[in-house]
């Protein structure tokens, strides 16, 4: 461990960093992986350069206003940590200096304003539903305002519907094969309810019971990911309350960020009393399509009825599934299993699309050119639809793709399988 870092001073995230700083041996395998090294082709904006301007602004040899913003460009899609050798935790040392260093940073009152409406919204879906009605008023007057303003008005859904709440307890149809609990989200409840509503649909139609314990919140991940350290730990510790790892088979999201936040409860609270409390809740935490596939490979889950026709989806990998959580294969069978349905890969598939929480808001200029880029690989491979497994790519991807002029539909994976299962597909 490299004693110039001061671990002592920064607690149990200390470590974190340490390790993290220490494991990369700058072999630039990273370097094709990282988005905005892509784009910007600058050593700085690339993970084994961000590692460098860390460990000097932890050192002391660097002002944190010089490094901060290559730091601020990093999506954390962890696109480097699959392609890294040295299995660099580069997501945690992200995460975990942001956590350090917001405190210290000076920024604009306009910057300071917009963060906080982010955090204060993001987690409230009723909030963030009455946020969305009015921007849909103000969408016309978009190309006027600046990159800022515009961005989330971009990125509005051409309607937005109506909240449904999730039952306390969805009954499993038939014999009663599992129970398991279930993360709502947050944003996903005001800009797409109807993943979850297809989520509860295709458990119980699989003969599973699904908890939505009283009590639970947002999952904490776009706080902790822009440093509000503080306000992501009182959110981890609420869902920690109210969610009994011991009643359940599973934990399950089907956003593919909350789950990644949700895993990462034991790095986070590294050190801690609850620490040991986070690791048996982690442990338990699943994407609901791993669990879906689960069943499929016990022979347990029922056959959805075909499609009406043969269709070919293209399915995009959310970096939080494939990256922070390494699912891939699941949600492909999944598509797969259906009959008369073919999945395309896409193009530049490992590179994100450009949302990463809150980074299509904060960073608009560079979110755009990932979206831009992400939806004209797609459509490249001429799908009769889109498929992926989270809200952000969700919303980035539909944007850029109405943006290309193109109708096909984008759909969560449980989406597809639930249309199959009602004979609507």
């Amino acid at each position: 461990m490299n004693n110039e870092i001061p671990v002592a001073a920064l607690g149990g995230q200390g470590e974190v960093m340490a390790h993290a700083v220490d494991a990369c041996v700058h072999c630039g395998f990273c370097l094709p992986a990282c988005p905005t090294y892509t784009l910007l082709g600058d050593e700085m904006d690339s993970p084994r350069g961000r590692i460098v301007l860390m460990k000097e602004v932890l050192e002391g040899t660097l002002p944190l206003a010089d490094a901060a913003p290559h730091l601020d460009r990093c999506l954390g899609c962890q696109g480097c940590v699959t392609a890294c050798p040295s299995g660099v935790p580069y997501g945690e040392l992200i995460t975990a200096f942001r956590g350090w260093s917001e405190p210290q940073r000076q920024r604009s009152a306009l910057d300071r304003g917009k963060r906080w409406a982010i955090l204060r919204a993001l987690p409230a879906p009723r909030l963030f539903s009455l946020a969305a009605r009015v921007g849909q008023f103000a969408k016309p007057l978009a190309p006027a305002l600046p990159a800022a303003l515009r961005a989330p008005l971009d990125l509005l859904p051409e309607s937005v519907p109506a909240l449904h709440p999730s039952p306390k307890v969805t009954r499993s149809r038939g014999q009663q094969r599992g129970r398991v609990a279930f993360l709502v989200g947050c944003a996903q409840q005001a800009l797409a309810p109807n993943f979850n509503a297809a989520t509860l649909r295709v458990l119980a139609q699989n003969g599973i019971e699904v908890v939505v314990p009283d009590g639970q919140g947002c999952c904490g991940a776009a706080a902790l990911h822009t440093g509000a350290r503080a306000e992501a730990l009182s959110l981890i510790r609420a869902n920690l309350a109210a969610f009994d790892p011991g009643e359940y088979d599973a934990i399950l999201s089907n956003a593919a960020g909350c789950g990644a936040g949700l895993k990462e409860y034991p790095a986070v609270l590294h050190g801690e009393p609850d620490e040991p409390q986070a690791r048996a809740f982690a442990a338990k935490v699943m994407d609901v399509s791993e669990y879906l596939f689960q069943l499929l490979q016990a022979g347990d889950l029922a056959p959805p009825l075909p499609a009406s026709r043969p269709l070919q989806v293209a399915y995009h990998d959310a970096c939080h599934l494939a990256h922070a959580q390494g699912v891939r294969a699941a949600p492909r069978a999944l598509l797969r299993f259906i009959p008369g349905v073919s999945v395309l890969e896409v193009p530049e598939g490992d590179l994100c699309c450009g949302s990463a929480g809150t980074y299509n808001l904060e960073q608009p200029e560079l979110a755009s050119q990932l979206g831009a880029r992400k939806a004209n690989h797609i459509l490249s491979v001429q799908p009769d639809l889109i498929a992926s497994g989270n809200i952000g790519c969700h919303t980035q991807i539909q944007s850029h793709v109405r943006r290309a002029r193109s109708r096909v539909p984008v759909m969560h994976t449980v989406e597809v399988l639930d249309l199959a299962y009602r004979g609507e597909l």
